[in-house]
């Protein structure tokens, strides 16, 4: 099982996250988004596991300093968007085994044990 999870450093949600594998003794990879964002075919997949809507991260400041056109956007013109600024998208974004299974951190123990298959 492979788990990578898809964040920022200072993050705190994303510490929330990693806490809690480290807790629960669940071997990931952590990749820092700033560093080394991720890719649009990754991205692709994550809104085909996920939908562009889950992804967005509607509270930073990318989001807010997009047009109001946002609203109607396509799939598509989010995949571009995620893709070309990464800070667009919810963190983090847990991906197991290749697929995207999380975005944020807002799940009971059970649903995340549930997610993770652990």
């Amino acid at each position: 099982m492979s788990i990578e999870v898809y964040g920022i450093p200072n993050c705190d949600t994303c510490q929330k996250a990693l806490k809690w594998l480290v807790a629960n003794d669940i071997d990931h990879d952590f990749i820092n988004m700033k560093q080394h964002p991720p890719g649009r075919e990754a991205i692709e997949n994550w809104v085909k596991s996920l939908t562009a809507k889950a992804l967005r991260n509607t509270s930073g400041r990318s989001y807010r300093e997009l047009g109001d056109e946002k609203q109607n956007w396509t799939d598509d013109e989010w995949i571009d968007a995620f893709a070309k600024d990464a800070m667009l998208i919810k963190r983090p974004v847990i991906v197991k085994d290749g697929k995207a299974v999380l975005a944020g951190f807002r799940a009971t123990d059970r649903e995340l044990r549930e997610k993770l298959g652990v």
